[in-house]
């Protein structure tokens, strides 16, 4: 077996064990196809490819499929439960995928029992995002085949474990495990392999390619920031989340004030304020991807942002991540 070819990489039928993380608003079919056309895996996010990029899902997906040759590609379920609405909705999305030929799913956010009964039928992999040990253990029990483990280094719902004690926390299960969180170089790709994990997780570093659409600024920011200017707000969606320190970050600050603190801690309204926020956030980030910094300052990053120096194709990231690890 090659260092590229993994528990992971087998599993899924992918030359290498890289995924391109679904992002809102930036995962567009031209760069979730030009990851994986170049061996590793691309992560459809269907909010985004439906309200932002303003496909038809299905066709949508055969857009996707036709640009990347035809490879292996993932799709992105938040499958939270305090809407009935977008249940459904992630139901239909899911029914789609699979007629479309898709058979990797990553669930986030909720039970993801419901969404292996329905993908196990057509021989599909599902993986769960996690942050620690105990949503790890509810998610195995719901009969996921890996697992997305989100440590403190990420971009967007960051996690609160280094990727190494999260590996060490979760090891023990004995499932395929995925760093996701912090890789934006070749070193931390090759650096995450010899740990032990199965496979790496890419956000932030795609957002900065030539096939992404997100606006230049969004871009330009990522450059030019370093791990030190990522900081955690629970100000934009009610749970802490990974921005950028912009100007704007700056003016707003990242603590919540005593009503909103008050609010969050509160059984009765923390849902309720949680979801306002984030549907708020969503139109903020469609925003900041259309109008860059004319907007708002707004954009998620993780700390792999000290790794990236450079606008480039999607498939040169794959290609050479893929290199150095053979010669690692």
């Amino acid at each position: 077996m090659t260092k590229l070819q993994t528990s992971f990489a087998k599993q899924v039928g992918i030359e290498v064990p890289l995924i391109g993380g679904a992002m809102y608003p930036c995962s567009n079919p031209e760069l979730v196809a030009a990851v994986s056309a170049a061996g590793g895996i691309g992560i459809v996010q269907p909010v985004s490819m439906v309200f932002v990029h303003k496909h038809d899902y299905r066709e949508g997906l055969r857009l996707v499929n036709r640009l990347s040759g035809n490879k292996p590609v993932g799709v992105n379920l938040l499958i939270e439960a305090s809407s009935k609405v977008y249940l459904e909705r992630n139901r239909k999305w899911l029914e789609a995928s699979l007629d479309e030929g898709v058979r990797f799913f990553i669930t986030a956010l909720g039970d993801p029992r419901w969404v292996i009964d329905i993908a196990k039928k057509k021989g599909a992999i599902v993986y769960h995002d996690v942050t620690e040990r105990r949503w790890a253990e509810k998610a195995l029990k719901g009969g996921v085949d890996g697992l997305i483990c989100v440590n403190n280094r990420a971009g967007g719902h960051a996690g609160h474990l280094p990727p190494d004690q999260l590996y060490k926390d979760l090891q023990p299960f004995g499932v395929p495990l995925i760093c996701a969180g912090g890789i934006g170089s070749e070193a931390r790709f090759v650096e995450a392999l010899k740990t032990g994990y199965a496979g790496v997780q890419l956000g932030t570093r795609f957002i900065a390619t030539t096939e992404c659409k997100a606006h230049d600024d969004y871009k330009q920011a990522i450059l030019k920031a370093s791990a030190d200017d990522i900081v955690l707000t629970p100000k934009i969606t009610g749970v802490p989340v990974a921005v950028i320190r912009t100007e704007y970050i700056k003016k707003m600050g990242v603590e919540p004030g005593p009503l909103l603190n008050f609010l969050l801690k509160n059984g009765r309204t923390k849902h309720w304020v949680r979801t306002m926020y984030s549907l708020r956030s969503i139109w903020q980030l469609k925003q900041s991807l259309q109008k860059g910094s004319s907007y708002k300052d707004f954009f998620q990053a993780g700390k792999s942002v000290d790794g990236i120096e450079k606008i480039e194709p999607a498939g040169e990231i794959v290609k050479r991540f893929a290199a150095a690890a053979v010669a690692g």
